[in-house]
């Protein structure tokens, strides 16, 4: 008791305050969070990624099916209920709509496999969702985030690209072109992801502004790839980025009954 209020009691002047009824639940249950890792040739990443993977994730799904190394080998023996996905068609893409095409969980987390994106903080987009949300992105520009592994090419090319989103299609975001992203498996459909490269990042943004889903955006690390070469190409990859945007701004998504949802 405060000592102000324990001195008032004994002389009489007031009452002792009730007791509030409050119950607090001794833990909250988690959601079942998916993990898709997309894969290539990353055998010598995943000792690192695969166990900080936070235990309370209900499934690792790694895509791969176009490594030349040991990849799908090393994640099975440094996770032996890793959930193995062999996609044979090429980009990040197409691996990323097998994993959620394969996902069982409530929740899907986009993870890159090169050590980049810490799994720890994934706790804080899923506790995003929880709180309300119905997809939460990444951000290496916010208060307390950041980027090792970043030119300022690509800085130049991300700031611009996000410039276009926000003045065709309205929103705030601050970082547009980074794949940590999670969401509720039910919008899988909504997202409609059907592009095979890095762009499907930008897609999956695009649609969810285009449906009004709740967007968070939460600050996050990126740190350097940990070993091998980047499979991105800026230019290339950044027009493809440049004509998604454009594209939708005129399209709608094509049937959802050619991506095998009723």
């Amino acid at each position: 008791m405060n000592a102000l209020v324990s001195i008032a009691v004994h002389s009489g002047a007031v009452s002792a305050p009730d007791p509030i009824g409050i119950a607090l639940r001794p833990s909250l249950a988690l959601p079942r969070v998916t993990f898709v890792v997309p894969t290539l040739n990353e055998a010598k990443n995943l000792p690192w990624l695969l166990p900080r993977i936070p235990n309370w994730a209900h499934e690792v799904i790694i895509v791969d099916g176009r490594s030349t190394d040991d990849t799908v080998a090393v994640a099975r023996r440094m996770r032996e209920d890793v959930k193995i996905v062999m996609e044979p068609r090429r980009g990040k893409g197409a691996a990323l709509q097998a994993g959620f095409r394969a996902a069982t969980g409530d929740i899907i987390v986009m993870l890159d496999a090169d050590g980049s994106m810490v799994p720890e903080e994934a706790i804080v987009f899923v506790s995003a969702l929880m709180a309300g949300a119905d997809l939460v992105k990444g951000s290496r520009f916010l208060q307390g985030a950041g980027t090792d592994d970043m030119s300022l090419f690509r800085m130049l090319g991300n700031q611009g690209l996000t410039g276009i989103v926000r003045l065709l299609y309205g929103g705030s975001f601050s970082d547009l072109c980074y794949g940590y992203i999670a969401f509720w498996t039910k919008h899988v459909a909504t997202l409609h992801c059907d592009c095979d490269g890095f762009e499907i990042e930008t897609l999956i943004n695009v649609r969810a502004l285009k449906n009004h889903l709740n967007i968070v955006e939460v600050a996050s690390f990126e740190a350097p790839r940990i070993s091998g070469a980047s499979n991105l190409r800026p230019i290339p990859d950044g027009w493809r980025v440049l004509k998604t945007i454009l594209r939708e701004k005129v399209f709608s998504p094509v049937s959802l009954v050619a991506y095998g949802y009723p």
